[in-house]
């Protein structure tokens, strides 16, 4: 570890869950502060190669890693990776060294090649073979080629003039295609791991009978440079072979070889017959330095050929802008956050070299929040100034990097920055006091009236609950006559209000948010009550007990508007609920009295009259001008005497002779008649069976006495009392009756 950058080794292909190191010790670092300081690996690479575990800082693979793959022909295979660190903010760089291990064979980039071959040819005639292809590298890459054993053929390695080595294929032996025209040889390459790996390719050999020249270039290796934004069609350079043959054997056609690699030769065209190569669309390279093969070969029957190198170097010019990346971003931050407090950091590179790859960074003045450089392209974002999420809950804040190339380029970022809120508004009302007024007998739980406070802060901060201040009203809690929505500030009565008791109170309102530490308000409401006609008019006098009539004594000669009485009323309610009139509902004279409708006084509407009857009978209404309205009645009755009688009558009539006929009368007078006609019959049965019997005792020898007979025959007829003889009255002992008629009615007497 050197400066905050530590460095680790690691062979490729490890596998999952190895360890690597410890972060935490390596840096320095309390392992147990990691996962609370919130560590996160930074890497440019798109995939996670490598996990810490943020209890013991413990570095292990999270995935293996493919050498060749990740670094292709490279070298070094280096992985770089920020570690960064909050609370305080830090930054380390860790590089980790890729090793390379015998994981790949040689590879051939043909499945087979062939050789044509002129049997002319004399021995020690050379043919190029094709390189094998190790991504490995070092040791590990293709050290050495064998060739399966033939008797014309041997093989042999060749050096470049850039030190590269090939494998040629040597004649040793002259060719007889009538004994033999084909050739079938096996090349192998062996690199030089342990242990050491291999692959094979078939090498055909044909043997023909023409052009024993092959073409020779004027340079073995070829260079050139351009630049990186060329347009299509820019010549790279122009390559030159001569072949000593004549006619078709002589022509050359160039091209690339089978070893360059396709994305080159899509990259790049060679002209077959002038050898010119120029640029085939848009560079999209990343190596400073391009090497290419290039072949020339004859039209020959038995076309021979050769190859040169090409090496073309790519020339950086001003062609990428400053790539902005956002490693941490703090969003959103509390408004009380203090000038200095970090919001972000910031990664800025630029992909081209020199000065073409150097960047200024900057955002606008009136913000207040600042860029300071941290680390070798890194910087932070700060807060510069106060913050009020009520005046601005969030920035946009534009980063804008420009490089020094010539023109510069220029990139921006936006980031968004919310504010988040704190409490520091209380809740606010709209008055300081509100009146409401409300109906008396309201139904319980009746809507009162809603209170609303607002409080500028968001989240529970502003959210807003309200309750009751405890407090009396009459003697009681207020809780027993009011309830309030916590939610809403909604206000219900829990009980029904009664105007003649209470006209009116006040009480207050608290608002409270739910921020910590909580703030709160409160507000006065004034409850007034508003009467309605809910008491009918109380009569005070005249008054009755038990439900007797109230009697007022009047002379019985008394003149005309003499006050009898005055009715006094009262009534609990307001206003013109309580306005109250007087009406005369009944009077048993209509002529004889009369009622002020305002006052209450009862007064003779002319004078007396002797033939008046003595008692008589008022019903006064007493009605209020209440919606609906609501009226008492009382009965009084008025007695004309001229002093107060010692007992007074009884008023549950009217004073005035009963009708003749009348419901109940009829009922007694239909009764009487139907006993009558029983009796009656019952008589007359009697007096028959009675005048049977006395006939024939007349007739018999054993009848009655005279007198007796005498006695009972009146017996059985209805004669006048002044007829009957004194003795008969005395036997009969009957009473009195209306009529001027006795009746008798008598079995015998002896």
């Amino acid at each position: 570890t050197v400066n905050g950058q530590v460095v680790y080794s690691i062979a490729e292909e490890t596998e999952r869950g190895a360890s690597v190191g410890n972060i935490a010790k390596d840096l320095g670092i309390d392992a147990a502060t990691l996962a609370a300081r919130k560590f996160r690996m930074i890497t440019g690479s798109s995939k996670q190669y490598f996990n810490i575990n943020a209890s013991t800082g413990a570095l292990s693979v999270n995935e293996p890693i493919d050498r060749e793959q990740l670094c292709e022909l490279k070298s070094a295979c280096l992985l770089n990776y920020e570690l960064v660190l909050e609370n305080p903010l830090e930054l380390y760089r860790m590089e980790f060294k890729v090793l390379d291990i015998n994981d790949n064979s040689p590879s051939f980039p043909l499945s087979e090649y062939h050789i044509n071959m002129p049997e002319f040819l004399l021995p020690g005639a050379r043919f190029i073979l094709p390189n094998a292809q190790d991504l490995d590298e070092g040791t590990n890459s293709v050290q050495n080629y064998t060739l399966s054993p033939d008797e014309h053929f041997r093989l042999e390695m060749q050096t470049r003039g850039d030190g590269s080595k090939y494998p040629e294929l040597v004649l040793k032996k002259a060719l007889d295609r009538e004994q033999q025209a084909t050739h079938r040889l096996v090349l192998t390459a062996k690199d030089g791991g342990d242990p050491p790996k291999s692959g094979d390719v078939p090498v055909i050999v044909t043997v023909l009978d023409t052009n024993d020249n092959a073409p020779e270039f004027e340079h073995s290796v070829y260079r050139a440079s351009i630049l990186e934004n060329s347009p299509s069609g820019t010549l790279v350079v122009q390559v030159h072979a001569t072949d000593l043959d004549e006619g078709p054997n002589g022509e050359i056609r160039y091209s690339f070889s089978n070893t360059t690699s396709a994305d080159l030769q899509q990259m790049f065209l060679i002209h077959p017959h002038t050898g010119e190569v120029t640029v085939n669309g848009v560079l999209v390279v990343q190596r400073p330095l391009l090497e290419m093969l290039i072949e020339a070969r004859d039209n020959g029957a038995f076309g021979m050929s050769s190859t040169a190198k090409l090496l073309v170097e790519i020339t950086d010019v001003n062609n990428h802008g400053p790539e902005i990346t956002i490693t941490s971003l703090s969003s959103p931050i509390p408004e009380d956050a203090v000038p200095g407090t970090v919001i972000a950091l910031l990664s800025i590179l630029d992909k081209d070299p020199g000065e073409n790859g150097k960047v200024t960074c900057q955002i606008p003045d009136n913000l207040p929040f600042q860029l300071k450089p941290s680390l070798e392209n890194y910087y932070s974002l700060v807060t510069s100034g106060l913050l009020d999420r009520e005046l601005i809950s969030g920035y946009n804040i534009t980063i804008t990097a420009t490089d020094l190339g010539s023109p510069p380029i220029t990139t921006q970022k936006t980031l968004w920055v919310e504010i988040s809120d704190v409490n520091d508004n209380p809740p606010v009302f709209s008055a300081d006091t509100f009146d409401v007024f409300v109906e008396e007998n309201n139904p319980l739980g009746a809507f009162l009236y809603q209170v609303s406070a607002s409080d500028p802060d968001t989240g529970d901060n502003g959210r807003v609950s309200y309750m009751l201040r405890n407090s009396t009203v009459a003697g009681s809690a207020l809780a027993s006559f009011l309830s309030v929505s916590l939610a809403n500030g909604s206000i219900y009565a829990k009980r029904a209000f009664d105007f003649e008791q209470l006209r009116s109170f006040y009480f207050q309102v608290e608002a409270k948010d739910n921020g910590s530490p909580a703030l709160s308000a409160a507000i006065t409401v004034n409850v007034y009550i508003s009467d309605q006609n809910d008491n009918a008019p109380a009569i005070l006098y005249p008054t009755s007990q038990n439900g007797s009539v109230a009697v007022e004594v009047v002379p019985r000669l008394a003149d005309e508007d003499y006050l009898v009485t005055k009715v006094v009323a009262d009534d609990e309610d307001n206003a013109q609920n309580a306005w109250l009139s007087y009406h005369l509902a009944h009077s048993s004279d209509s002529t004889l009295f009369r009622l002020a409708s305002h006052s209450g006084e009862l007064r003779t509407a002319r004078s007396m009259r002797s033939t008046d009857f003595l008692k008589h009978k008022v019903v006064v209404v007493v009605r209020d001008h209440g919606d609906p309205p609501l009226s008492s009645t009382v009965t009084v009755g008025i007695l004309l005497a001229d002093t107060l009688p010692q007992a007074l009558p009884d008023f549950d009539d009217s004073g005035e002779p009963p009708p003749l006929l009348n419901a109940t009368n009829i009922y007694l007078i239909v009764s009487l008649a139907c006993v009558s006609c029983i009796f009656a019959a019952f008589l007359l049965f009697l007096a028959i069976i009675r005048l049977c019997h006395c006939r024939t005792c007349c007739c018999s020898s054993c009848c009655c006495p005279t007198d007796e007979y005498e006695k009972y025959c009146y017996s059985v007829r209805m004669l006048p009392s002044s007829h009957l003889p004194p003795d008969m009255l005395e036997v009969t002992g009957v009473g009195k009756l209306t009529h001027t008629y006795l009746y008798r009615a008598s079995v015998g007497l002896g």
